[in-house]
């Protein structure tokens, strides 16, 4: 299986080490070095249906760049298109991941990203995906990135998790997880909004269950508005 290494601290690459005959696949434009032994291929993964829903469900590219080490054994560097920390994540039976937007960087190739519904509510508010969400299939290892620096969050039954909608990158899909627009839970949703928008709170998830999720420390959107303010 190919070797996914985070090198450095700030803005680090994907370093991946790859044996003759393997392959991965990543966003477009992820690829920055590749040594000559491997090739580069633009493709739909899945077929048109599947690289469609991938682009509304979770904001990828429409075709998605291949590499494969097609002439010997060799290495390349990924880099996510934000500025940020990247997370090297296993999967396998029992331990699969849903994936925010624009989260994804790269993945081996025995790991699929499928596109399934998601409830009313959480289409309308969560921001992720709308109707759609993208998870994880098969066995090998996805890498996800995040606006800022990452960390991982325990979840555990009766110790639910309330995080900020942007700063999730991507959780265990085995949580139960819903929408809320405030951390209140009894002032109705009227009110919680109204609170919401005096606390400056935005759009809250709660996670419930067991299982991982991982977080940045930074809003990508909050950050975009701020670097738009004039200048006072």
């Amino acid at each position: 299986m190919p070797k996914f290494t985070v090198t450095g601290d700030v803005d680090p690459f994907l370093h991946v080490s790859m044996r003759h005959g393997e392959t991965i696949y990543c966003e477009s434009d992820a690829m920055v070095m590749m040594e000559s032994t491997l090739d580069l291929k633009g493709k739909m993964r899945g077929g048109l249906g599947s690289a469609l829903m991938r682009t509304f469900a979770n904001g990828e590219s429409f075709f998605q760049q291949h590499i494969e080490a097609a002439r010997g054994d060799g290495d390349c560097l990924l880099s996510p298109t934000l500025p940020g920390a990247m997370q090297i994540v296993d999967c396998g039976p029992g331990s699969q991941y849903i994936i925010s937007d624009g989260a994804f960087v790269a993945a081996s190739s025995g790991v699929d990203l499928k596109v399934r519904t998601q409830g009313v509510g959480n289409a309308l508010f969560a921001g992720s995906g709308g109707f759609f969400v993208t998870e994880t299939q098969g066995s090998g290892q996805v890498v996800v990135s995040g606006f800022g620096s990452m960390s991982m969050l325990e979840v555990e039954p009766g110790k639910d998790a309330i995080i900020d909608n942007s700063h999730v990158v991507a959780w265990d899909s085995t949580l139960h997880y819903e929408v809320s627009v405030t951390t209140g839970q009894s002032s109705g949703f009227l009110g919680n909004l109204i609170n919401s928008q005096t606390s400056g709170e935005g759009i809250v998830l709660r996670f419930s269950g067991r299982g991982k999720i991982y977080v940045c420390s930074r809003n990508r959107a909050a950050f975009k508005a701020w670097m738009q303010t004039p200048a006072r």
